[in-house]
């Protein structure tokens, strides 16, 4: 790792470029004239994943990344409770060099054991030695004349590749609401996956949460028994689901490994990338007594089985899906002693389809609002209006005085970290502009005007509705693949047709017409920024569907411009 030329810090980071470095070494990643085959932005599953697979094929391949290691979001994700919703195995890469020499603690591991088990992917693999930390990317344009990417770092430097490959994923770029004197505020504050890696005391003090998606959730659980006070801010309630955490032994684990390489492959056959798949029946076909056992045995057996291992018509029919939401509410309201905090977690009335917004998943979220510490404030029709010194102001006036304050307030999802970095096609346009009526991509792997430049679980891929490590591998071998075929036949770049990005975009959208996704305002429909545009971001036809769709497109390439060296 590069030696850090020291900067003066904000109060709190909220920025990307908040975590750029000048560095004083300059060779290898950091050279400041780099240039390589591929250059690829984010140490994350994606950036490893794309750069062991590359130099495994011969290229020469670079990561920048703007965190300070590996790991992606688990380097960045360190607030209080912090920890993965999918299983394990399913959520680990599948190289056997890597898997056979590693265990894990439990089913769920935290941020802190996903570290280690990152730094044990780099002992096995040497990922490190080809990455370059605290280096983030202000700025690329593709040269068609050299069929090279020209990509500027914060700190100066300039980076030559011929493919520029995006592992910026779905949470790159941090939402922070522009509310008036967060700088005045005394106590400590910080954003959620901006979170300081020391510890922050919390004992005795008065805390708020602001924020009910998966980080709001974690940060409760886990503030909840020792916080003096906590009190959540929530604009819509969490449909969370339970976790079932339970420790693994390494016996277990080493007795179950003959089976990996077959689980790794079947992750890819189902609908969202885990080991588990849609019941084969419509939710209506089954009697009510049967429903309710079905309903209750994936219930017990947690994880995101009432989500994506219940009846198959869940996320098409209302009706049905009205079904899934009597059950989980009257589950979840059963955890709840307060009658007041039961109808701000748990609301009799349905807020939104079940499912449609992604459930996280939980240990003891309901239970902590039955201690008197912990208390939910309802901020849909009051919103926060300002912080001061001493805390936050309501739009009715209502004051809280806090000392510490989460703000879990999440992401410019799924586009939003590949228009951050700066790109310029070559029609002189600006992705972020470009975007800014909507994303268009093809295959959700290429966007049309930006040549040779690839990204990974982002925009109209399975992203979100797939395990990300399962999401990855699929896309990253097909641009591996893509690569090489445009290597074997001396393509110099391809570009996607604007009617091949169309028809994608058309294709996009219709898949999600079919579901009640476009129903409600949710990730899947690009996020809540203010301002933002209300559209389907993502692949919704399951991971299956969508290698066929990406394989048949590959074998043709007939969406692609092709320009020979």
């Amino acid at each position: 790792m590069g030696e850090l030329i020291p900067s003066h810090p904000k109060k709190f980071n909220t920025e990307l470029s908040d975590y750029s470095k000048a560095h004083v070494e300059k060779t290898g990643p950091y050279a400041p004239d780099l240039e390589v085959d591929s250059l690829i932005v984010g140490a994350g599953f994606t950036g490893i994943f794309m750069l062991k697979t590359l130099r495994d094929r011969g290229h020469k391949a670079v990561i920048y990344e703007a965190g300070d290691d590996i790991g992606g979001t688990w380097r960045w994700n360190c607030y209080p409770g912090a920890a993965v919703d999918s299983e394990v195995p399913e959520y680990e890469f599948s190289w056997p060099e890597v898997w056979k020499t590693w265990n894990w603690s439990s089913n769920y591991p935290n941020y802190e054991e996903l570290r280690a088990y990152f730094n044990h992917v780099d002992k096995v693999v040497d990922i490190k030695k080809d990455c370059a930390f605290n280096t983030v990317v202000a700025g690329a344009h593709f040269d068609t004349s050299l069929g090279r990417w020209i990509v500027k770092t914060a700190d100066g430097r300039t980076a030559k590749a011929k493919y520029l490959i995006l592992g910026t994923g779905f949470a790159a770029n941090r939402y922070v609401p522009p509310w008036p004197g967060m700088d005045k505020f005394k106590g400590v504050v910080h954003h959620s996956s901006f979170w300081p890696d020391e510890k922050i005391d919390v004992k005795d003090k008065r805390c708020a949460v602001i924020g009910t998606g998966a980080s709001g959730v974690q940060i409760v659980q886990a503030w909840g028994p020792v916080a003096g006070e906590v009190k959540v801010f929530q604009r819509t309630p969490n449909l969370a689901i339970p976790m079932r955490k339970r420790e693994l032994t390494v016996a277990e684990q080493d007795g179950a490994k003959r089976h990996y390489p077959e689980l790794f492959r079947y992750r890819e056959k189902t609908f969202v990338g885990l080991l588990y798949d849609w019941h084969e029946k419509n939710t209506l076909d089954d009697t009510p007594e049967d429903r309710e056992k079905f309903y209750e045995k994936t219930w017990t057996d947690g994880g995101f089985r009432f989500w994506c291992g219940i009846y198959k018509d869940n996320l098409f029919n209302a009706d049905a899906n009205k079904e899934a939401y009597k059950f989980w509410v009257k589950k979840s309201r059963g955890r709840i002693s307060d009658p007041r905090k039961r109808d701000i977690l748990a609301p009799l009335e349905m807020p939104h389809f079940f499912g449609i917004k992604r459930p996280c998943l939980e240990l003891s979220y309901y239970e902590e609002f039955n201690r008197p510490s912990v208390d939910v404030v309802d901020i849909k029709n009051n919103a926060i209006k300002e912080f001061d010194e001493a805390g936050i102001v309501l739009e009715d006036g209502t004051h809280y005085d806090f000392d510490v304050i989460a703000v879990a307030t999440g992401f410019d999802i799924v586009t939003g970290g590949m228009a951050q970095l700066g790109l310029k096609s070559i029609n002189e346009t600006n992705l972020e502009e470009e975007w800014k009526n909507g994303a268009d991509t093809y295959l959700g792997t290429t966007v049309g005007g930006y040549p040779n430049m690839f990204h990974v679980y982002g925009p109209h891929g399975p992203t979100l509705l797939a395990n990300g490590p399962t999401a990855v591998e699929v896309q990253g071998r097909w641009i591996a693949d893509c690569i090489a075929k445009m290597e074997t036949n001396k393509i110099k770049y391809i570009n996607p047709k604007p009617e091949a990005v169309k028809a994608w975009k058309d294709h996009i959208v219709e898949l999600n017409n079919r579901t009640l996704i476009p129903t409600t305002q949710s990730t899947y429909m690009g996020g809540s920024i203010p301002g933002k545009i209300k559209e389907p971001v993502c692949y919704t036809a399951g991971i299956p569907g969508y290698t066929i769709e990406i394989r048949k497109a590959l074998d043709t390439m007939d969406g692609f411009e092709k320009v020979m060296s």
